[in-house]
């Protein structure tokens, strides 16, 4: 079959095929093997012309060992032949302990290919495809074959799917049936789903980041007015004897400034009436009595105006307003260790608005403004039910309830149906839960010990190079790609349109799994961003059949051919079957 190398060029030997030999099967991306001077040369058939085969060099076997690359290609006499079943494990993965099956080569009669699983989920990984190329199948079968695996059972497993379309609660709901110790849990956005349990996120647990990206903060100025409003929530939600000598204070400062803007006294007097209308406590309020030798008022009395248009009391106003500072009090952000409401945030905020002088400056008013509306809308819209947690809890607890499942038992995957909300919702849903976990993968006394594995339907919808850089000075998915690793938050990437994901994070991928991709723009994209990965590769990709991937990265070997078996129970994935929905059996009145 193989002749005697005509020559070699770069990293490609040319091999004669003799003359009167018939090529009986398939040769195109068969491996063979080089024998020469006790070495063995791994390479793979790039092209079979009528009398040349040209075979593309991959690496050595060494001591019964793969190594990638190739120090010293073989001679022209060398021996060439097709590689063995045995030499074939080596490459296309072994049966260790330690490994998994991931799915079958449609190169060589479906033999099992399989990785190591530190190899392949200790690191970031992207899966990507065009639709109807079996991407999501191929994600379910993959994390099914993890809980399939009769070497071991993964109870410690934390994968945390973002799900796009709804479309994996049918592939992992019966985990359970599996192994009794393995659960799913999954949460809905479907506000009107029955039985399911509903996504909710304490909001207190939000910080001044999280919040802007809620509200949409389009400049760097607007996170001073959400850490204002923030610090405000704390005074106007505790109702202990400290926090409201501290709720008097702040109120006493808004109306001093108002007190001395020097806008006209009816103006004055109706925001001071606005303020204490709205914000007040037993001892500031509108009825609070005023003192003064021989009677007493209650406090509105003393903004009257009087016949030449000014407020007549308005030293003893001011006099009687300081009594209520306190030179001790410094405004502290939440820690989490109280609960509060959409509603708190929105007095909050509006409140910060008049302390920082909105009312006097126009370019405040308008830095700010966006943000009220924004906070105002979420609060009274239909979007505010997934702020309202029923119950106080910590951080921890909140982490904890995420893991655990109905009957108390831990979870191991949990999914996210965020398909009811519209996408910039669903964006600022993805990087909170993403930054919650991170943060708290970070604060744990021991790294890697709850490794968090965060799976993205359609990543290219939140993986974006986002405004978040500018006002943050940080993304929170590119962080992850970048420090997750050492903490144990690892990404996985779904995604149809690779070309429209962060370059910095799908720099950080180890791993891919690619499945029939068409759109030059993503192959090239693929192409240029991944190390070693070879034209006569990429260009496979748009001819694979569907279910059927190209994988390579640090869990492989080589670039290998994957055919992955349909996973049972299959994802809500498929296309919709006109044939059974448009025709009927006979003509009818319809």
């Amino acid at each position: 079959m193989f002749g005697k190398i005509i020559y070699i060029s770069d990293n490609v030997a040319h091999i004669e095929i003799p003359e009167g030999t018939p090529i009986a099967e398939n040769l195109m991306n068969m491996h063979v093997i080089f024998e020469d001077e006790k070495k063995k040369i791994l390479g793979e058939i790039e092209d079979i012309s009528e009398k040349i085969i040209k075979v593309g060099f991959l690496g050595e076997i060494v001591n019964g060992r793969f190594v990638g690359g190739v120090i010293r290609k073989p001679t022209l006499s060398a021996r060439i032949r097709i590689i063995t079943k045995e030499e074939l494990a080596l490459i296309i993965g072994e049966d260790t302990p330690g490994s998994m099956i991931l799915g079958n080569s449609p190169l060589y009669d479906d033999c099992q290919i399989r990785v190591d699983i530190n190899d392949l989920f200790s690191n970031h990984m992207a899966i990507f495809g065009n639709t109807g190329s079996g991407k999501s199948c191929g994600v379910a079968r993959l994390l099914q074959n993890v809980f399939n695996n009769p070497n071991f059972l993964p109870y410690k497993s934390n994968f945390f799917i973002f799900d796009a379309y709804g479309e994996y609660h049918n592939a992992f709901k019966d985990i359970n049936k599996i192994n009794p110790n393995l659960h799913f849990k999954y949460y809905t956005t479907n506000k009107t789903e029955a039985g399911e349990q509903k996504l909710k996120i304490p909001l207190w647990l939000l910080n001044v980041d999280d919040l802007a990206l809620l509200l949409g903060a389009e400049n760097v100025s607007q996170l001073s007015i959400i850490e204002k409003a923030l610090k405000f929530v704390t005074i106007f939600t505790k109702g202990d004897e400290q926090t409201i000598k501290y709720k008097n204070d702040v109120i006493a400062r808004a109306l001093l400034e108002i007190l001395s803007s020097g806008k006209p006294s009816t103006q004055i007097r109706d925001q001071v009436l606005s303020i204490l209308t709205r914000y007040n406590t037993n001892e500031l309020n509108l009825e609070t009595p005023v003192f003064q030798p021989g009677y007493t008022r209650p406090f509105r009395q003393c903004l009257l105006i009087d016949a030449s248009g000014k407020i007549r009391d308005m030293e003893l106003i001011i006099s009687f307003i300081e009594g209520f500072l306190t030179e001790d009090y410094e405004l502290t952000l939440p820690d989490g260790s109280f609960m509060y409401t959409l509603d708190d945030l929105k007095d909050a905020l509006d409140f910060a608005l008049i302390s920082e002088g909105s009312l006097k400056s126009e370019k405040v008013y308008d830095d700010a403004n966006l943000l009220r509306i924004r906070l105002h809308s979420l609060a009274n819209g239909k979007e505010k039910v997934f702020f309202e947690y029923p119950e106080f809890v910590t951080k921890t607890q909140y982490i904890r309830n995420l893991l655990t499942s109905a009957n108390g038992k831990k979870a191991q995957i949990i999914n996210f149906s965020i398909n009811y909300v519209d996408d910039r919702l669903a964006k600022n849903i993805v990087k909170i839960y993403s930054k919650l976990l991170f943060d708290y993968a970070k604060d744990v006394s021991k790294r890697n010990v709850l490794p968090f594995h965060i799976f993205l339907e359609e990543a290219h919808r939140y993986i974006q190079e986002d405004f978040d850089k500018k006002i943050l000075g940080y993304n929170i998915f590119e962080r992850i790609s970048k420090e997750g690793r050492k903490y144990g938050v690892l990404l996985g990437l779904i995604s149809q349109r690779p070309s429209e994901l962060s370059e910095t994070v799908v720099s950080q991928c180890s791993n891919f799994i690619v499945f029939r991709m068409v759109h030059p723009r993503d192959i090239n994209y693929i192409k240029d961003l991944i190390p070693n990965m070879s034209l006569e590769w990429m260009s496979k990709v748009k001819y694979l059949q569907p279910g059927t991937s190209v994988a390579f990265g640090t869990a492989f070997n080589i670039p290998v051919m994957i055919k992955f078996e349909m996973p049972y129970p299959a994802p809500e994935s498929s296309s919709c079957d006109l044939s059974s929905i448009w025709f009927i059996d006979r003509v009818q009145n319809i």
